[in-house]
């Protein structure tokens, strides 16, 4: 595995080109540079940062088209995770608007989402998880993650963290856009940092709703 030098600008102009023309033409003319601007570098920034957050995952450049036809056939971004639980962990991403990075679950079991309100529900916990996400957005941090429009059943209108509890995945991002560095070393450095103060967060995720298991 090559060693991780960073995400150049032909990175960033491949997916702003890819938006105008999401074309398999376009793609099988552009292909070299997905492999060497895009997935080689995501490759290797991952290969890093495996050691200290656990077994990553580059995500494959094609989309899903067995339940939708009419959606472009590539997507947009470039994503990878780190973490030992499917759906838990930390997730880092470049695209036309450059680096995005994250932390947190996405939900792959009703009985995790049953587990995370459980222990948003419960005064230590989840006063536990009101203060990460206080000092996560204090850091440049914006919550994500499907979530209802409504307070979900059972719980009080009044609920001190029903914001928390609308959750049904809870992820933490943090967008770069397209720094000087982007191109260099220290986009690890970066994304090392921002995991770093999302593990907080990762390690509530993993103590109180962990994988899916059904």
């Amino acid at each position: 595995m090559s060693t991780f030098t960073g995400f150049t600008d032909r990175a960033v102009d491949f997916y702003a080109e890819l938006e105008a023309d999401n074309s398999r033409e376009f793609w099988a003319a552009h292909k070299a540079t997905y492999e060497s601007e895009v997935r080689d570098p995501m490759r290797a920034l991952v290969a890093e940062l495996e050691p200290d957050f656990g077994t990553g995952k580059v995500f494959r450049p094609y989309q899903d088209m067995r339940f939708s036809r009419d959606r472009p056939p590539y997507k947009l971004t470039q994503g990878a995770t780190v973490g030992d639980a499917l759906g838990v962990g930390y997730y880092v991403q470049v695209s036309a608007d450059g680096l995005l990075v994250g932390g947190g679950f996405r939900a792959h079991g009703s009985d995790q989402i049953t587990r995370y309100r459980e222990s948003v529900d419960d005064e230590t916990t989840g006063s536990a998880l009101a203060d990460i996400v206080d000092v996560l957005r204090t850091g440049g941090f914006r919550l994500n993650g499907e979530q209802l429009k409504t307070r979900p059943r059972g719980y009080d209108a009044d609920h001190p963290r029903l914001g928390l509890l609308r959750h049904k995945s809870l992820i933490a991002v943090k967008e770069y856009g397209t720094p000087d560095w982007l191109g260099s070393r220290r986009t690890l450095d970066e994304v090392r940092l921002a995991w770093r103060a999302l593990t907080p967060l990762s390690s509530w995720v993993s103590t109180y709703v962990g994988p899916a298991t059904t």
